[in-house]
This record gives C-alpha cells, sequence and structure tokens, in this order.
C-alpha cells in the first residue's frame, strides 16, 4: 500500500525490457521467414510458369490445321534471316517446326536481334498456326497486317494453301463444297531467350519471346529472374515417332524435321538476395552445359521437363 520502492521499479522495469526484447526478437524472425518463404514462393512460381508456357507452345509446334504438312516441299537449307518478314519464306520453312541454337550459336542477330540477349544461353525457336479459326469459338476476327495460313478443302484446287498476312495476301481458297471461302488460322512464329533485363530498365534476368507480328515482330518479357535456359532435342531416327536420341545441336534440315520430343532446363532465382545467405551450389541443366557454380546471397533451383512434340511425332507414330 505504500508504493513501489526504486529497486521494485527499476527490477520491473529490467523485466519488461527483456520481454520486449523477447518479443521485438520473435516479430524480426518471423518477418524475416515470412520473407524469405515469399522470396522462395515467388522463385518457384517463375520456374515452373516459364516451364509451362514453353512447354505448351511446344505441344503445338508444327500444328497447322488441316494442311497436310508431309505434301510441302523440305526447304534445301537452314534458314539464314529467322526473322524474315517474307511470306515465301514463311512457306518454305513449315516443316521446320522448331529449331534452336545452342548458347546462340548460328543465330543471325545482324537481321534478328534479341533484346539484351545473355551471351551464351539458348534461343528456341517454334513455328505453328493458331489452334482455333479466325472468327470462330472465341477464337478473333482476322486482323490486317497479321499473318494466317488458308488451307483448300476443295478436291478440284490446285493450290493446298495460303500464308501471307491479311490484307496483302489473297484468301481466296474454298471449304469442302467448293463455294464458300474456307477459315484461316493464325500464324506464329515465337522465339525463346534469356535477357539479362526484365523490360523495365531493372537489371534482372528474363525470359523473353520475339513474335511474329504479321509485318513486325515484338518482344514479349515472359518470366523475371530466369537465368539460364538449355535445350536437347529428341531425334526419331527409325520413323517410328519416338525419340532415339538426344543431342543440343542439330545441323541438317533433315535432323530438325524429325525432332519429336524437347528436354526443357531452366535455372530460376530469386529476384532479391537472402541475407546471410551465400552458400555455394552447383547447378548441372543437362547435356552440353558445364555444371554451374554460383555463391552470390541468391537462391536458385533447376526445372525441367520433357516435352513430347504431338504434331510432327504423331504423324510419324507407327501402330
Amino acid at each position: 500500500m505504500s508504493g513501489l520502492s526504486l529497486i521494485e521499479l527499476m527490477v520491473s522495469i529490467t523485466l519488461g525490457l527483456l520481454i520486449l526484447s523477447g518479443v521485438a526478437f520473435v516479430f524480426v524472425n518471423a518477418s524475416s521467414a515470412r520473407n524469405e518463404v515469399e522470396r522462395t514462393s515467388r522463385q518457384i512460381e517463375n520456374g515452373r510458369y516459364a516451364v509451362e508456357v514453353i512447354s505448351d507452345d511446344l505441344r503445338l509446334a508444327g500444328f497447322y490445321g488441316e494442311l497436310n504438312v508431309g505434301a510441302v516441299a523440305v526447304p534445301g537449307a537452314l534458314p539464314v534471316d529467322q526473322c524474315s518478314l517474307a511470306a515465301a519464306d514463311w512457306n518454305a520453312w513449315i516443316p521446320l517446326h522448331v529449331q534452336g541454337y545452342d548458347n546462340g550459336a548460328g543465330f543471325n542477330q545482324a537481321t534478328c536481334p534479341l533484346t539484351n540477349y545473355k551471351a551464351n544461353t539458348d534461343i528456341l525457336l517454334i513455328r505453328r498456326a493458331r489452334a482455333c479459326l479466325a472468327g470462330i469459338a472465341g477464337c478473333e476476327a482476322a486482323i490486317g497486317g497479321k499473318a494466317y495460313l488458308q488451307v483448300s478443302l476443295c478436291a478440284s484446287e490446285v493450290i493446298a494453301h495460303k500464308l501471307g498476312n491479311q490484307g496483302t495476301e489473297t484468301f481466296d481458297l474454298m471449304k469442302k463444297d467448293c463455294a464458300n471461302n474456307a477459315e484461316r488460322r493464325q500464324y506464329f512464329v515465337h522465339i525463346y531467350y534469356v535477357s539479362t533485363d526484365n523490360g523495365s530498365g531493372q537489371n534482372v534476368p528474363t525470359l523473353k519471346r520475339l513474335e511474329l507480328d504479321g509485318g513486325a515482330w515484338t518482344t514479349t518479357a515472359l518470366v523475371e529472374g530466369i537465368e539460364e535456359f538449355n535445350v536437347e532435342y529428341g531425334l526419331d531416327t527409325n520413323g517410328d515417332g519416338a525419340p532415339d536420341s538426344y543431342a543440343v545441336s542439330l545441323a541438317t534440315v533433315a535432323d530438325w524435321t524429325n525432332v519429336v520430343s524437347v528436354q526443357l532446363h531452366i535455372l530460376a532465382r530469386n529476384l532479391e538476395t537472402s541475407p546471410g545467405f551465400a552458400l555455394s551450389k552447383t547447378y548441372s541443366l543437362g547435356a552440353g552445359v558445364a555444371p554451374i557454380v554460383l555463391a552470390d546471397g541468391f537462391r536458385r533451383h533447376v526445372y525441367s521437363s520433357l516435352v513430347r512434340l504431338n504434331n510432327p511425332a504423331g504423324r510419324k507414330d507407327t501402330p
């Protein structure tokens, strides 16, 4: 009833400070752990999404709707200008559903520049048509200046297909009734590569895609934090639709037309460093790439996926 003595007051303040320090310590640790979980979760999401985007595109590689690709003449040589805007080149390259450039070797950046391309990473090119018909079942109508493929279904027509830009090419091939114009599918060429920036002025390694947009090419930043990219190609050497061997680089037209599967290896990293983390780790990205040793404060993970190219492989399948 007489109050607190000075000693009792000092003891209570000390105990209070100890409890407050403990609470603050727990809060700081919990906050740090939460931030680390967020960084890792974002890295996992980015890595998986990068694999998913490329895999989905690969599953449609070589898809040209009703077109009999086997009847299209195989080109005599590999493309020199991968970014050609000539419809004649697009037609000639239809049998080349995918092409890859190991560490960028052989890719013509003089005529097909990749924005801030990261040296010594792979480049993957995919050619195909859109799965839906222009203006039908929720697919946007044909847009002037974009590239489209039209296939003749009329038995009396000599021309099997037309491929060119809307507004430039005359799409007058017929349906099976030989009376109405056949529908068109948008034509895609996608070139995947790793860039040293994210497209917004930040030095963050990013997976980008160069896209054919009819009369021009556009670059889209897809996924941040993608640091390395390595691709292996499954080659069907006996014509049964199944891969018999894998290679990181192919040299001939015949080899590329026989690619029926693709093995992807992607190294994704956190967008920010982890405080106190500098553990040296070795990352393996498949054949053709020496193991990568890194220790700079970024947490990383390798994501791999084997993708069957359904269209070229399906055309070779034997029962």
